[in-house]
């Protein structure tokens, strides 16, 4: 990322202006700190401040996190800046613990990505200002220390939740960085936690359209493993086999959602952390997004009316394969029962002391069922029981199979090589599992409805595919406008897949 001048970053840190929060960082040379610009602290000298595009940058500078303001809570901007499709995935991988192995993970990450190691490097410094092993280690001490404001987690279980190979490094990582042990940093107020359950915030950058997304996820619901009431999403999770479940409210005043983790393993928490930003999209920089949408007259009252709205993602990819695969040719709610017959079937039972609700029973089957299934059970069309197999079997083979690697075209290619996914069906698993938020489904029914109700004339899918290059490299912000335009909040009467 390309920071605004110093002059600029010094005036929106006068301010304290939220429109910076998660863009820049400012290290203080005269205390050896680093803060958010919305930071309450007395503002420093000018020629005291270094500014910083990531946390990763003024940390690497030797600079330590401010206490204060809290640079863990900052909105988790990094990928949303339109710089390097490469350090986007990367960091989505990081972000699940790729580099929180041995020495030789940086490779490995480099390898997934289709780069050298070296290169991965260079756009590391280039678009964040700090090395991938910086960014992973930038990440884990600032989860830790959200885990240790938030929460009366013992500090071994915090170590341990953030990636820390051992408690003794745990605690000399955070000695040297705050010349205290990390029991010092526990607030009085840290004990917010209901028995074994973690409780977290994750901010977002304002607006929020929660109600939109509320109602795509309650319409969605699948039985058994997801509930949504008029505040509140919950669902049944699986992490490497051990089942729990978790609760997402909002906190608007906060600008943030509150995260309520019941599982039995901490170790598991970043990656059920990120889960939760990816469903909720809680990484866009929708400002930008909304402004660059919005240079299209015929998008610009769409964009007014719903600010904020989101692209939801799915909670786990096969699992949004899988539901895209039930979802074809037939009604939300008809695909909403199929799923949630293939759950009582295939899923997992979520042991009763770590249900949050009583109605989220089982996880989502994990691919090995459904591929080693002698039958999958469910009154459907041959060609999509084929094609649940199929995805099943393909995503047993490939474990990177819905993680983010190449551009869109070569995702939409990779998909489509699985039996049964079609070029509609791979672009929603790549926006809604792999996140490529340029993806567009041009022949999908609700887009073009929308494109009518927004223009007053009929489209095809080649004048809807030719408009849509001004909306890159956010096409899915504009497919979700456009679905909403065509009515997709009455889900019941519309194809499953928005």
């Amino acid at each position: 990322m390309e920071l605004p001048g110093r002059e600029v970053c010094y005036r929106a840190l006068q301010s304290r202006d939220t429109r910076f929060d998660g863009l820049i960082f400012v290290g203080v040379s005269s205390t050896g700190i680093y803060c958010r610009p919305v930071c309450p602290a007395r503002t420093a000298k000018f020629e005291h401040c270094a500014f910083f595009g990531s946390a990763a940058a003024a940390q690497d500078a030797g600079f330590r996190p401010c206490l204060r303001c809290r640079p863990e809570t900052a909105p988790d901007l990094a990928s949303w800046r339109g710089t390097s499709n490469t350090v986007s995935r990367a960091l989505a991988l990081i972000a699940e613990g790729a580099l929180d192995g041995d020495e030789n993970s940086v490779d490995r990450l480099a390898e997934r990505l289709g780069v050298g190691e070296r290169q991965l490097r260079r756009l590391f410094l280039q678009h964040l200002g700090a090395p991938p092993v910086s960014v992973a280690q930038t990440r884990r001490v600032l989860f830790a220390k959200q885990l240790i404001h938030e929460t009366s987690m013992p500090m071994t279980e915090v170590a341990m939740a953030a990636g820390f190979g051992s408690l003794r490094r745990f605690n000399e990582t955070f000695r040297e960085l705050f010349q205290r042990p990390p029991s010092a940093l526990r607030r009085k107020s840290a004990s917010k936690s209901a028995g074994n359950d973690v409780l977290l915030r994750l901010r977002y950058r304002p607006p929020y359209d929660w109600e939109n997304m509320l109602a795509f996820l309650r319409a969605r619901a699948i039985p058994g493993t997801e509930v949504v009431d008029d505040s509140r999403y919950l669902r049944a999770i699986e992490v490497d086999g051990a089942a729990g479940s978790v609760e997402v409210t909002h906190l608007p005043d906060r600008q943030s959602l509150g995260v309520r983790i019941r599982f039995p393993d901490v170790r598991a928490l970043p990656a059920i952390v990120a889960r939760v930003r990816r469903l909720f999209d809680l990484g866009a920089d929708i400002g930008m997004i909304d402004d660059h949408l919005s240079r299209d007259p015929a998008l610009a009252p769409l964009v007014a009316q719903r600010p904020g709205l989101r692209a939801p993602g799915g909670w786990d990819g096969f699992e949004t394969a899988i539901r895209a695969v039930l979802g074809q040719q037939i009604s939300v709610v008809a695909a909403r029962k199929l799923a949630g017959q293939l759950v009582a079937l295939h899923g997992q039972s979520v042991p009763e002391p770590f249900r949050i609700h009583s109605g989220l029973s089982h996880t989502f089957p994990a691919a090995k069922a459904l591929a080693s299934a002698s039958s999958i059970g469910l009154a459907m069309p041959a060609a999509r029981l084929t094609a649940l197999k199929a995805v099943a079997e393909a995503s047993v083979a490939d474990a990177n199979l819905f993680r983010p690697f190449g551009g869109i075209e070569e995702t939409v290619t990779r998909l489509r090589a699985i039996r049964g996914i079609g070029e509609w069906t791979a672009h929603y698993i790549a926006l809604r599992a792999v996140r490529e938020m340029d993806a567009f489904p041009a022949a999908d029914i609700g887009l073009l409805r929308g494109v009518a109700s927004v223009v007053g004339e009929k489209t095809t899918p080649a004048n809807l595919l030719a408009r849509a290059e001004a909306w890159r490299p956010w096409r899915a912000y504009a497919a979700q406008h456009l679905w909403a335009a065509a009515g997709n909040a009455g889900a019941s009467q519309t194809p499953a897949l928005r």
